[in-house]
């Protein structure tokens, strides 16, 4: 767990503020085709033992769960930055806090610009944290994408 001298301090700044943070994941992952993402900012955001689960839909329409740990997440999703442009953009968010946790719901927007009009694709994150030794982590983030029978209307 890094202390907030070894990084740049927006990174800990990131660190400070619930919706801050969740904004700082977007921008990690977003970015036009073969440009590096910064994953040490990305990793430095997430506990050492966060999760992420994709929900993954089936040409038939059945549902199942593919987990990854944030180095297997990172190993995915490099596929395919590799070869398009991605830029998630969160369109609103909702935040439910408790002592030292709290739960986002993240409503997104992913386009090949941030200000594409073609929408790749819409749907939302359910990310969990935990405020630990002075910072918040994202311990979990959970998504799937809006589709046929499938519309996010919790706010």
């Amino acid at each position: 767990m890094s202390d907030p001298q070894t990084v740049p301090a927006h990174w800990f700044d990131d660190t400070q503020d619930i919706g801050r943070l969740v904004r700082a994941i977007y921008a990690c992952i977003s970015g036009p085709a073969g440009a590096p993402r910064d994953w040490a900012r990305f990793r430095y955001l997430c506990h050492p033992r966060n999760l992420s689960l994709r929900t993954v839909v089936e040409a038939d329409g059945s549902t199942w769960a593919q987990v990854f740990d944030t180095e297997q997440y990172i190993a995915d999703v490099e596929i395919l930055f590799a070869t398009t442009d991605f830029f998630e953009v969160e369109t609103d968010q909702r935040i439910e806090r408790f002592g030292q946790i709290a739960h986002v719901w993240s409503k997104y927007d992913a386009r090949a610009s941030p200000d594409s009009p073609v929408l790749i694709k819409r749907g939302a994150n359910s990310i969990q944290l935990c405020y630990e030794k002075g910072r918040w982590w994202v311990f979990c983030t959970i998504w799937d994408n809006e589709r046929e029978g499938v519309r996010f209307d919790l706010f």
